[in-house]
């Protein structure tokens, strides 16, 4: 099959900030930027990000300048909150605070600034930027709100690189955010497609591309094939890269491939796939109708499905 390549950017990539890396370790440029008049702040209050207009299906997200940023920053500010650096939007520095203490931040802010939502909820329909944004801040703060502890001796650890590392006062060690690599793929033979309905969403009708985790010592398209076969019992060759997803819920990297099924023949995982078939690009474009569904919009799933489709 020819390479099919990526019709245009995932959800939550092409970011437009400039991580400027050289400033993390800068205490000087760092605390003059937190102060500075025209730095914005991403606020994430327990995995959700800030936006306005959601109820009316037009959400953008609500970046925090001034008294706005100031009413929300927890007590002993900087020192004692959990924040990073974001990077740079042009000349404006933004940064990530996190307010999951607060048991209601919205009377805190000023009327009408918006309400705290999950990414998730309002997928696809966010500008680019302000998914990019809002999904680079909720990841950066559930890496800092969960790893609090040293890994190798119990020490509390302390914040460093303005929010991109955290070092251990006990041991030395120096812990930096994880993200995880899965591997995500469309397995095409001839004109169909496999898919996948997952244990994971007994009440929903989606059937998606197969996905996993890449384990240690493992090439990605070695964990390609693993998984295909695990979850279907279909052997794959033939694996070409398609595109890359940040997908920060909680903390993944969604490496999209696309592989040729060398056999047919479907035997399930029952502990991962609850059903797995072969689907037409006809079956796929009228799901609705054939009462399925496919992935959401704002997922490499979907965009696999999509660019396979108009590839014929």
């Amino acid at each position: 099959m020819p390479l099919i390549l990526a019709s245009r950017p995932n959800a939550y990539a092409g970011s437009p900030l400039d991580r400027a890396t050289q400033y993390r370790d800068n205490p000087a440029w760092i605390e003059a930027a937190l102060a500075a008049e025209n730095t914005v702040f991403a606020p994430v209050w327990r995995a959700r990000n800030l936006m306005r207009g959601v109820a009316e299906g037009k959400p953008e997200a609500v970046l925090l300048t001034g008294p706005a940023a100031a009413a929300l920053r927890l007590r002993g500010w900087p020192d004692g909150g959990i924040w990073a650096f974001l990077g740079l939007q042009g000349p404006r520095p933004v940064f990530a605070v996190d307010i999951s203490p607060e048991d209601d931040p919205i009377p805190l802010l000023p009327p009408e600034m918006g309400v705290f939502t999950d990414l998730r909820a309002v997928a696809g329909l966010l500008p680019n930027n302000d998914a990019s944004i809002l999904a680079h801040a909720r990841g950066l703060m559930h890496w800092r709100t969960k790893h609090r502890f040293c890994g190798v001796c119990g020490t509390a650890l302390t914040p460093r690189s303005a929010g991109h590392a955290m070092l251990c006062p006990g041991c030395k060690a120096q812990h930096f955010p994880r993200t995880d690599p899965a591997v995500i793929m469309l397995v095409h033979r001839g004109d169909r497609a496999l898919l996948g309905h997952s244990t994971r969403f007994p009440n929903s009708t989606m059937y998606s591309t197969l996905a996993g985790f890449v384990e240690p010592g493992e090439t990605l398209e070695e964990a390609v094939a693993r998984e295909v076969f695990e979850e279907s019992g279909v052997r794959v060759a033939d694996v070409q890269y398609h595109s890359s997803q940040p997908w920060p819920f909680p903390a993944s990297i969604m490496l999209g491939f696309y592989a040729e099924g060398l056999t047919e023949d479907i035997i399930i995982d029952p502990e991962e796939i609850a059903d797995a078939r072969w689907f037409s690009r006809d079956e796929m474009r009228r799901h609705r109708d054939l009462g399925f569904q496919l992935p959401r919009a704002d997922s490499i799933a979907r965009r696999l499905i999509e660019d396979w489709l108009a590839a014929e």
